[in-house]
């Protein structure tokens, strides 16, 4: 199948336009045409077994927070896998630094602390990012008004303290936002985003880009942005709620101060409306595999390309009788409190891998479905079966 043909991807998500792409493939604006919403969904094409590993450990990342981006759905057909995740039109902090410039004090402090709110989910759940950068903190369209910061793009995320797929030296993330124990391949520690996210700081403040910076800036957050920058993880602050306390305590102002600027940063919608296409889909026996989404979800960069060295977790489960029968994965459906969450939102590798995957068949009421549908449903799924297997020996590969 192609991503340009008129067909939805596995029956569900009709690709619309494209609006953006990374080191993994590209992402898409996409018609939900079960939930009937236009949702994000990024697209891996022609993959080997790394790139595959990297982009299931993506859709792996179950982080429900206001100011989190993370994949709720997944789909593959053919030779195509794409996860679709929450549509932010607003660009990213990237995007901002190239329209406006450098920005006021006080709006790089809500952009920091509103990251430093999603560090500190992120890290309760037992996961460290490893590339924060401005292009992976997207903004909702919130025009001149304060800021909606969302963490996206976890292709690269690690469990802390989890076991490392690759025994061979060598950095994961961007170049000039990783900390210095980062760039030397040490084990993810959530100071390195930290680290990353003083980097991001000292950018806004000074439109710097990071080859460029020397030192913290002068001014009401320069002892701050020394601080979660010190070369020395032992003399940064710990977690990112110990960060983020610090960073109230010099003082996050309230309302739009930066209003008042002649020319006062402004987050435009990026993406434009269209009309969502007109469809009917027909009746589907067997077919492709897919999952439908969850709460929570958004995309990741969509022009970051990091090193990495790929890996994840797959967590498929049983799904009831639909459309004759796919097999599924989704998030978890549980909305967001403060301080709770489970180390099962990003399951290790291994664990998720083990679970294996459960499929059911069988036409809806009333309906006889043709009898070749049990052999496509299970040559389908065969197939996707056999590019999991494909990654993984890889990966087993590389440990011995």
């Amino acid at each position: 199948m192609s991503i340009h043909g008129n067909s939805p991807l596995a029956g569900r998500y009709q690709l619309i336009d494209q609006i953006g792409a990374g080191g993994m493939g590209s992402v898409w604006r996409a018609w939900d045409l079960k939930n009937q919403v236009f949702v994000a969904a990024k697209v891996l094409g022609q993959h080997d077994s790394g790139m595959l590993l990297r982009f299931v450990r993506e859709q792996s990342v179950r982080i429900q927070h206001p100011h989190v981006v993370a994949p709720g759905g997944w789909a593959a057909e053919d030779n195509l896998v794409v996860f679709t995740m929450d549509l932010v039109r607003g660009g990213s902090i990237q995007t901002l630094l190239g329209d406006h410039g450098r920005l006021p004090e006080s709006y790089t402090a809500v952009v920091l602390d509103q990251t430093l709110q999603a560090l500190e989910a992120i890290h309760a759940a037992g996961v460290v990012h490893r590339d924060i950068k401005p292009a992976n903190l997207l903004l909702e369209p919130t025009g001149t008004r304060r800021p909606h910061v969302r963490v996206g793009d976890f292709g690269v995320a690690a469990l802390i303290d989890d076991v490392r797929l690759t025994r061979f030296p060598g950095a994961i993330g961007t170049d000039g936002y990783m900390a210095p124990e980062q760039a030397l391949g040490a084990p993810p520690e959530p100071q390195q985003d930290l680290y990353a996210l003083g980097v991001v700081g000292i950018q806004m403040l000074t439109g710097l880009s990071p080859r460029n910076q020397v030192a913290a800036p002068t001014g009401r957050y320069g002892e701050f942005l020394a601080a979660i920058t010190h070369e020395d993880p032992a003399q940064r602050p710990r977690t990112a709620s110990i960060a983020l306390q610090m960073l109230r305590q010099v003082g996050v102002p309230p309302g739009t101060p930066w209003a008042s600027d002649p020319e006062p940063p402004e987050v435009f919608d990026q993406l434009g409306e269209v009309p969502p296409p007109q469809f009917q889909p027909g009746p589907s026996s067997g077919g492709p595999a897919s999952g439908g989404p969850a709460s929570g979800g958004g995309p990741g960069s969509y022009d970051s390309n990091p090193r990495s060295n790929g890996g994840g977790a797959f967590n498929p489960v049983y799904a009831g009788p639909q459309s004759g029968g796919a097999l599924q994965g989704s998030a978890p459906s549980q909305g967001f409190a403060p301080q709770q969450f489970a180390p099962q939102q990003f399951a290790p590798t291994q664990q998720g891998f083990d679970q294996g995957y459960a499929a059911t068949h069988g036409p809806p009421s009333g309906h006889q479905a043709p009898a070749q549908s049990s052999s496509m449903l299970y040559v389908a799924l065969a197939c996707f079966a056999a590019s999991i297997g494909m990654a993984l020996a890889a990966v087993l590969l590389i440990l011995l």
